[in-house]
């Protein structure tokens, strides 16, 4: 995962500074620098919990805690670009965004309930994979399928709205479908619902060992999809007239979105 997260911050860097140098200061851009940034701090704990050599049970709890406390951080801040996201694509309907809100408020409080209830008495034993050394917990509760159930029956939701509203402007200009697909970025929204998925059949299939490499591989990722779809979103408003079509590219500049039928 760290070199996963380093590739992609690489990758991406001139065209992340351009961004972060030349955008004006909005809550969208602290939203973007918070999101990009917190992988970092996520993945050092993550390392430290599994690498460090570390028998005490009470400091794995501690280290437990707090990845699972940025996890959900970084869920809900990724989440939240997929949300404004669907909210401009919908005109900025205020009442459909009151309903995404609590459905996604709903989720979560029912998430966090499961994940204390069954964390709470797992027990920490030694691993018997080669190099892990720290904290490492020897099974868990089923139920810890449930938080990914809810998140990928949310995402599916948001993936669903998208779509309905790619089709409408599909029927209405005479741009071929994938350009209108990809022009309202359903992969992204795709790939999410999709490690969300990944997560619920290992939660019910695999060793715990398994899962909780592909639980935090997808906060990442989220993390990685949101930045990436704002950053092209940033760039295509840069560019308006250079875009395939003005009017199904709809740009998040700042938390006042471009409206796409202005």
């Amino acid at each position: 995962m760290a070199t996963l997260w380093t590739y992609d911050y690489t990758c991406s860097l001139h065209e992340e500074w351009t961004f972060l140098l030349r955008s004006r200061w909005s809550k969208m851009k602290c939203l973007y620098i918070i999101t990009r940034y917190l992988p970092f701090v996520f993945l050092t704990t993550n390392l430290s919990m599994y690498l460090i050599p570390n028998e005490n049970s009470g400091k794995c709890r501690v280290l437990e805690n707090t990845q699972s406390g940025l996890g959900t951080v970084l869920v809900i801040v990724s989440e939240t670009f997929f949300i404004l996201r669907t909210y401009v694509l919908w005109n900025k309907n205020g009442v459909l965004l009151v309903a995404i809100l609590s459905t996604f408020f709903t989720c979560l409080v029912a998430s966090f309930s499961i994940v204390l209830a069954t964390g709470v008495p797992a027990a920490y034993a030694t691993s018997a994979i080669p190099g892990i050394t720290g904290c490492y917990q020897s099974s868990t509760s089923l139920q810890y399928f449930i938080p990914f159930l809810l998140l990928s029956v949310f995402e599916l939701g948001l993936m669903i709205l998208t779509l309905i509203r790619a089709v409408q402007n599909w029927r209405i200009n005479s741009s071929r479908l994938y350009v209108v697909l990809v022009n309202h970025n359903i992969s992204y929204y795709a790939c999410g619902f999709l490690f969300s998925v990944t997560n619920i059949v290992t939660s019910l299939l695999l060793q715990y060992s398994y899962q909780t490499i592909l639980y935090s591989f997808q906060f990442i990722m989220l993390a990685i999809l949101a930045t990436r779809m704002y950053l092209h979103l940033w760039q295509v408003n840069q560019h308006p007239h250079g875009s395939t079509s003005t009017l199904t590219h709809i740009p998040m500049s700042d938390i006042s979105f471009v409206n796409p039928t202005a």
